[in-house]
């Protein structure tokens, strides 16, 4: 299986990126207004809705960029997945603004 070009995995970071942070974000939101006055129900809200979110978003996005999401993730998949077919290191850059991109838009997306 050939692997996707780099611009089709730029744009799946920083959509998942993006989608992610707005799980997050949204679901401590909704939480908050749901359960104002149980904090562990709060956090047993988001914790549930994010690992959720970030299952669905792994499962579509990993065989298109390797669902990193994170720029630490992508920097390791690089110096320590190089053996294995890895993320090129030279991707690493373009990854990590993708994804900040991502989560920035994002953070905006799930407060409006």
């Amino acid at each position: 299986m050939t692997r996707p070009s780099l611009s089709r995995r730029l744009l799946a970071e920083l959509l998942g990126t993006a989608g992610l942070v707005m799980v997050v974000v949204g679901s401590g939101i909704a939480a908050s207004r749901l359960s104002p006055d149980d904090v562990g129900l709060q956090l047993l809200e988001n914790a549930v809705a994010t690992g959720l979110g970030l299952f669905v978003l792994i499962l579509v996005l990993g065989p298109v960029s390797g669902a990193h999401l994170n720029p630490v993730v992508s920097l390791a998949d690089a110096v320590l997945g190089r053996q294995s077919g890895g993320l090129p290191l030279r991707d690493v850059p373009s990854y990590a603004v993708a994804q900040v991109l991502g989560a920035v838009a994002g953070a905006v997306l799930a407060n409006l």
